[in-house]
């Protein structure tokens, strides 16, 4: 064999799997299909998501926020195509550190798109190019997901568009309507409206962030309508929807079965994406995908019904996000090498990178109340927070689940500034197993955000938040 290990793909997964496999000492080659790596994440996806995030809130801060710090500012106004550049060359930055990474591990690097010919042979071609083959004792897929399309929904990429042609447009939408209230929609959504745009979510669900716990969903829904303006329509479904010169129209159907239309300049679907493996040759070697989703299935130790074949991230179960793709990639590359790695899947955080942040960690009430488990819980507003009063971020809490016995930490829910990087407090005490009341004795730094989450372990407790 030429390769110990062969990756395809080289998004969070990927490159992060052919990193820690030649730290372990397997000779490791990447095959990559675009000119940069990265995947949907460095390239379409998280990173240039938070450059056009963090522009925009400096231009809203600016607009809305900075009088009350007695700064004053005349005729602002927002230079579209720098920002979209700044968020060009965030992404090149990143996909050259990928590249130097490669470099400095000895990764053979393919550019072309793979794809099986047995359990041991990748196929690579490039337009222009004749193929080739390369061999490996080990494949790693990590091909990522793509936007999910809606059957009766054409998407023309210029008025009716998807996460990757929002971060790209060259114009301040005036109505921009937004399928789907998840993750991706409210960013999205976030970005334009602080420029000035009225935004419009239609969600088939009864609430936005359907997946995490309702009382996120709830506050965030409020925040933003507060702060943004955003009209949310809830219990919809939708049924097609149709573009003509600068305006986009969209059907639906609300909760009591009526009919009902909108009309923007702009239309995001962003209703979940899809494992992406067109392509790659599965049907060769027996793999069969899910009709669901198109994932691939993989045993408890991400094997496929190959042996020898292995695949992380989003083409497998479980929620699509890049850390957990980096932390499969991480366990399979060791387990390739003989070792006995091990992953909490209840300890991978998920988060939303709206203003304010949403973050969570474990177990929902939802999920505990269908679960029959007895729990307690303890919650403290950020409008009681010093920290949150100086910065003038006092929307939003933190909410920790306790074992109504034990007082084991079962999930903890936050919604406030800071949130994405305050959760990982909370992945150490799920992962440590830490009790309620161990958090609540841990000493925290005066006056700062993550004093919030110690208060609503003490509530957890006894009831024995200081400031609240």
């Amino acid at each position: 064999m030429q390769y110990d290990v062969i990756v395809v793909g080289s998004g969070p997964g990927g490159y992060v799997a052919a990193i820690r496999c030649t730290q372990l000492g397997l000779k490791t080659a990447v095959v990559e299909k675009y000119s940069t790596f990265g995947g949907t994440c460095l390239n379409v996806g998280c990173i240039p998501s938070k450059a056009l995030l963090d522009t925009s809130e400096h231009y809203h801060n600016a607009a809305h926020n900075f009088a009350d710090h007695g700064i004053s500012l005349d005729s602002l106004k927002i230079d579209v195509k720098k920002m979209i550049d700044r968020k060009n060359d965030v992404i090149a930055q990143n996909t050259a550190g990928i590249t130097f990474l490669f470099k400095k591990n000895k990764i053979d690097s393919f550019e072309g798109v793979g794809s099986f010919v047995d359990k041991n042979t990748i196929k690579i071609e490039k337009e222009g190019k004749d193929a080739q083959e390369i061999k490996g004792k080990n494949i790693i897929i990590a091909t990522g997901s793509k936007p999910t399309a809606l059957p009766f929904l054409p998407i023309d990429k210029k008025r009716i568009i998807t996460s990757t042609e929002a971060l790209q447009l060259q114009e301040i939408p005036k109505h921009l309507i937004v399928i789907g209230g998840g993750v991706i929609g409210l960013e999205l959504g976030s970005v334009y409206a602080r420029l000035g745009a009225k935004v419009s979510v239609i969600e088939y669900a009864k609430s936005i962030i359907p997946t995490m716990d309702a009382s996120l969903g709830k506050e965030l829904q409020r925040v933003l309508k507060k702060q943004l303006g955003f009209e949310f329509f809830l219990g919809h479904k939708v049924t097609g929807a149709t573009a003509e010169g600068s305006e986009v129209t969209v059907t639906a159907e609300d909760s009591k079965g009526k009919e009902v239309s909108f009309q923007g300049d702009y239309c995001i679907v962003a209703v979940g994406r899809t494992a992406y493996t067109e392509g790659l040759g599965l049907e060769t070697i027996g793999i069969k995908t899910e009709e669901r989703g198109n994932k691939i299935p993989v045993n408890e130790h991400l094997e496929t019904s190959v042996e020898g074949v292995y695949a992380i991230g989003d083409v497998i179960k479980g929620a699509m996000l890049a850390h957990k793709a980096e932390d499969e990639g991480i366990y399979v590359a060791e387990r390739i090498a003989g070792q006995k790695p091990h992953i909490d899947y209840n300890a991978i955080p998920g988060v939303v990178y709206t203003w304010p942040e949403v973050a969570a960690v474990g177990q929902t009430e939802e999920q505990l109340k269908e679960a029959g488990k007895k729990y307690k819980t303890g919650s403290f507003s950020f409008k009681a927070s010093g920290r949150a009063k100086a910065s003038g971020d006092t929307d939003g809490f933190v909410k920790v689940l306790a074992d109504a016995e034990t007082d084991e930490i079962l999930g903890v829910h936050m919604i406030g500034p800071r949130a994405a990087d305050m959760i990982a407090e909370a992945v150490i005490a799920l992962e440590y197993r830490a009790s309620a009341e161990d958090v609540g004795r841990i000493c925290h730094a005066h006056p700062t955000y993550t004093e919030a989450f110690k208060e609503a372990a003490l509530a957890a407790t006894d009831n024995r938040a200081i400031h609240a």
